[in-house]
């Protein structure tokens, strides 16, 4: 899954595209490269960032969602928002997926939206929001904190008729970097689930604060979280670098 930022503030640059000819210059070298999925986002979900409305994040986005359903009809675009209208204006758009950082906490009617547009979901464990989640995040158990989220969330979204759900520890999101390391460690613990499992790590704090770099240089630290994510189970991976993402896959399948 490549990173398409439709924001001006997200963390890291290069993945912020606010013209037509770099979102789908970058698409297509994406695709080129092995993703089978697109992300879109328009919120910066960074740590103290703030929230755009629904209104604008759909100015952002849909505008987007079409360009590139248009043209690379043969992609699967996911819509990553809280907003349960933006979500059916994505899917009516070209979007396949819908990827909710907030698990339904922020737009009570999301999980029905869901339920009544048929698609797949990404639901996403986040303590606090992205405004203040990186104040004091606090766990006595990181791990089974996340797996009763994850419990009790996957029952209610059954209950509304959600069949197709992706599960996303949420990496730094509401988590110090040793939550974040306990959970990477721990991620075998999300079978039990039976749910795909999504791993979102790509140049993030936990990363280049470990390597005393930056986001920009993280791109190595990138690809060893990913290779150990991905030997504990992780099925997707959410990337700013698709062919190293996908060098990382293959070497696996090959080592396998």
């Amino acid at each position: 899954m490549g990173i398409l930022n439709m924001t001006r503030d997200s963390f890291y640059a290069p993945s912020r595209h606010q013209e037509s000819n770099s979102l789908l210059d970058t698409a297509e070298k994406m695709l080129n490269a092995g993703a089978t999925i697109l992300d879109i986002g328009g919120q910066s979900t960074r740590p103290g960032s703030s929230t755009l409305s629904a209104q604008e994040e759909a100015q952002a986005v849909i505008p987007a969602v079409m360009a590139l359903h248009k043209a690379f009809p043969e992609a699967i675009l996911s819509i990553d928002t809280f907003y349960s209208t933006v979500a059916i204006e994505a899917v009516a758009a070209g979007a396949a997926i819908v990827n909710d950082i907030s698990a339904g906490s922020i737009d009570p009617d999301m999980f029905r939206a869901i339920a009544a547009l048929k698609v797949p979901y990404v639901l996403m464990h986040m303590q606090g929001r992205p405004h203040t989640m990186q104040q004091q995040p606090h766990y006595d158990d990181v791990t089974q904190e996340v797996l009763d989220f994850f419990i009790e969330k996957l029952a209610l979204l059954r209950s509304v008729g959600v069949k197709d759900i992706v599960i996303d520890p949420g990496f730094g999101f509401g988590k110090t970097s040793v939550h974040n390391f306990t959970l990477l460690k721990n991620l075998q613990q999300f079978s039990i689930l039976n749910c795909p499992l999504l791993l979102g790590v790509s140049r993030k704090g936990t990363i280049y604060r470990a390597l005393g770099t930056t986001a920009e240089d993280a791109l190595n630290g990138t690809t060893v979280l990913n290779t150990i994510g991905l030997m504990n189970g992780a099925n997707i991976l959410r990337v700013h670098d698709v062919r190293e993402a996908m060098e990382a896959i293959i070497l696996l399948q090959h080592y396998h």
